[in-house]
């Protein structure tokens, strides 16, 4: 008679390497928000206003240029993930985003995970913090586009 099989190890929550794969991120999305403020700021002078002016503050070019930095941010992190699994934050923690099966996810569930992760931030990290509930460890934007995210094993030397 063989022994029973091992219950299934509860997986990790990956909290704290996804909040330190994010501030990784931050260094390459803060390059491109910079970008796109330069090009607004040359944009602004070039239509008329003083170069020492700056956009008002809650004015509808200051809420687009806000948009067009959240939609940088989305691109950079989608065509990332789309491509290798991995934006260059992730890379360092062997986090990898998965899609059912473990095949790279479409662009749609991309998408969704980008929008429903934006809310998990705005929310406090609430989002994120789920993992520690759910019982596979899901945040709400992995349930929400059916995609996970793994931690890979060490390279072996």
């Amino acid at each position: 008679m063989t022994a029973p099989a091992p219950a299934p190890a509860k997986p990790v929550a990956l909290i704290l390497w996804r909040l330190l794969s994010m501030l990784y991120d931050l260094f390459p999305v803060l390059a491109l928000w910079m970008v796109a403020g330069a090009v607004f700021a040359v944009g602004y002078t070039l239509a008329g206003h003083d170069s020492h002016e700056n956009i008002r503050p809650f004015s509808a070019l200051q809420w687009l240029l806000w948009l067009v930095c959240w939609v940088i941010t989305g691109v950079y992190s989608t065509v990332s993930w789309r491509r290798g699994g991995q934006t260059l934050g992730m890379r360092p923690w062997r986090l990898r985003v998965v899609g059912s099966g473990e095949q790279a996810p479409e662009w749609k569930a991309l998408w969704i995970r980008y929008a429903v992760g934006t809310l998990s931030l705005a929310a406090a990290g609430l989002g994120f913090w789920w993992a520690w509930f759910d019982r596979d460890r899901l945040t709400w934007h992995d349930r929400a586009s059916a995609t996970r995210t793994l931690r890979l094993p060490k390279r072996k030397k």
